[in-house]
């Protein structure tokens, strides 16, 4: 399941199969036409399109990193979809998220990663946490892995609680430079002893035209009320990920800080 970020599939949602109620924006498990499986992440949850958007960018980035991410992909939802739905809740979720929503490929039979079961080594650990310290995902803690084992393998899934600072887009460009204090609460961080050479190979890999061409996936429709322009928009999403990229060495440091407090 590599695929390229250079595009992202679009399938038209069939079948509501069943609520995942255990996430706060209420994905779903649903079908769509290429007789597929997917959980269904949907525009008309609380945090709406933004939560779309740092799942497109977190798993996309991941995926070039070389870890493994569940194919992602457009999903339309049709007005007509939903009618039938008895629970007034659900029906409500699927009627403002009508249009284009974002849904990932559900590894079915997988089992959620736990720590205490689950050795990872030092690299991979080291590695995932330097992803979420670029991404600022506060929400990879025991309490809630957000990793699935899947035929013996480790897969990262929900990214849509990162890049916090574009719920406000507030002093956005001074964010970009800061360390990401959250990492103390990461489940790997005390696995994590590979930082920097970790740092230095992943910095070479996501180049600013890798940066691009991620951000360039994020739909004009979910691209609106702080700039006037898409384009300016999503440019800014870029020069927040390339400044953060290259000041990397601050969460790098905060990382490895956090690290020796707990160990």
């Amino acid at each position: 399941m590599n695929i390229d970020s250079s595009e992202l599939r679009t399938v038209n949602v069939t079948r509501y199969v069943t609520p995942l109620r255990e996430g706060g924006s209420m994905p779903a498990i649903a079908e769509a036409d290429d007789e597929f499986l997917y959980v269904l992440k949907f525009r008309g949850a609380g945090q709406g399109v933004k939560a779309l958007i740092a799942e497109l960018i977190g798993g996309e980035i991941a995926r070039i990193l070389g870890f493994r991410v569940p194919e992602i992909v457009f999903a339309n939802l049709d007005e007509a979809f939903g009618r039938t739905e008895p629970d007034e809740e659900i029906q409500d979720l699927l009627k403002f998220s009508v249009g284009l929503n974002l849904a990932l490929h559900y590894l079915s039979g997988s089992i959620t990663f736990d720590p205490t079961v689950t050795s990872v080594d030092s690299r991979l650990a080291s590695q995932i946490v330097w992803l979420d310290c670029l991404l600022t995902n506060m929400d990879r803690t025991c309490r809630n892995t957000n990793m699935l084992l899947w035929h013996k393998e480790l897969w990262l899934i929900d990214h849509g609680a990162s890049l916090y600072f574009h719920h406000s887009w507030q002093n956005w460009e001074e964010q970009a430079l800061r360390p990401f204090a959250l990492i103390k609460d990461h489940v790997l961080l005390s696995r994590a002893g590979e930082l920097t050479a970790v740092n230095e190979e992943f910095t070479s890999i996501l180049t600013p035209d890798r940066i691009n061409s991620v951000v360039n996936l994020i739909p004009d429709e979910w691209l609106t009320g702080v700039f006037e322009t898409s384009g300016e928009h999503r440019q800014a999403y870029a020069r927040f990920l390339n400044n953060r990229i290259a000041s990397s060495t601050i969460f790098v440091t905060e990382a490895k800080n956090a690290r020796e407090r707990l160990i």
